[in-house]
């Protein structure tokens, strides 16, 4: 089983570098990308910021593969 996500394209739509995102979460660029890869699965807290952050609700931004 494995966690899709969205952030690569929700952070291109807001027009954030990965640098930017890093920033806005407290979280290192390498970070966002392997969360982009989907090489990472994010702990709750940080599921929880990149919610809060894109305004959106984490079943919006990870998906459970089946």
């Amino acid at each position: 089983m494995a966690i899709r996500n969205h952030i690569r394209r929700l952070r291109k739509e807001q027009g954030w570098t990965q640098a930017d995102l890093a920033q806005l979460v407290h979280v290192s660029r390498q970070t966002i990308i392997s969360l982009e890869k989907g090489s990472y699965v994010p702990s709750l807290e940080l599921a929880m910021d990149l919610a809060a952050i894109f305004k959106l609700p984490i079943e919006t931004i990870f998906e459970k593969e089946v």
